[in-house]
């Protein structure tokens, strides 16, 4: 063997190494960054029951950078007729451990509006302590194949808004995707206060100021096993 080739194959493993080294930093990072906290200074997270079991005094006590998330959303339903198993006891527990607690319904675009708005209603109790709830909005092909118009999504929505903010006295905060904001342009058409999804960066799909901003839905903290949704509060 050449002593050129000799060199090259005896560089292969050290490249293998250095790649592999590279790879675990990038993915240690990944799992533990969240946005800063000089520049954000209220953070917290939205849970469902797939996060499993939680000590709610570890993630309010302790988190990225060594800070505690300030509040927690709980998903509380889903479309017409799901509710979330884990949400009226975490919201106990979340609150007595101390932190704010917020409500997320999970809109589905192909159920009615008004049966959407009774699972959710029937599910949350009006709370004046409580963080405003907030609708999250996707393009689910599995739940929803064939999503309506945008004026189908107009009257619907209105419909859905008008019902679940009677019963709670207050608006909510709309959470659409960026897939759902490009092909619906809901932050600009219905005037309430929007909650952006985006990893490591907040997204530029919508043409107005955000007020909390999902930041990472990798992120591992004491109190959760596996990922969670880390959000913050637009300062």
């Amino acid at each position: 063997m050449a002593k050129a080739g000799l060199k090259r194959w005896l560089l292969v493993p050290g490249l293998v190494l250095v790649l592999g080294i590279a790879a675990l930093a990038a993915w240690w990072w990944t799992i533990h960054w969240a946005p800063d906290r000089a520049r954000y200074p209220v953070q917290g997270l939205w849970l469902d029951a797939g996060n499993g079991a939680v000590e709610w005094r570890t993630i309010k006590a302790t988190g990225p950078g060594g800070h505690g998330a300030d509040f927690v959303y709980l998903t509380a339903s889903t479309g017409a007729d799901k509710r979330d198993d884990a949400f009226a006891a975490g919201f106990d527990a979340a609150r007595a451990a101390g932190l704010q607690v917020g409500a997320v319904h999970v809109y589905d675009l192909c159920a009615p509006a008004d049966v959407q708005a009774s699972n959710f209603v029937t599910t949350v109790a009006r709370d004046k302590r409580m963080l405003p709830a907030a609708i999250a909005i996707g393009l689910d092909p599995k739940r929803c194949p064939e999503p309506p118009g945008e004026a189908s999504i107009d009257s619907e929505l209105t419909t859905f808004l008008n019902e679940v903010e009677r019963h709670l006295g207050r608006p909510v905060v709309l959470m659409p995707s960026p897939a759902a904001e490009r092909r619906y342009h809901l932050a600009a058409r219905i005037d309430r206060n929007v909650w952006v999804t985006g990893d490591f960066r907040a997204p530029d799909t919508v043409n107005r100021p955000w007020v909390l901003w999902t930041a990472t839905h990798r992120l591992h903290i004491p109190g959760v096993a596996g990922p969670v949704r880390w959000v913050v509060v637009q300062p």
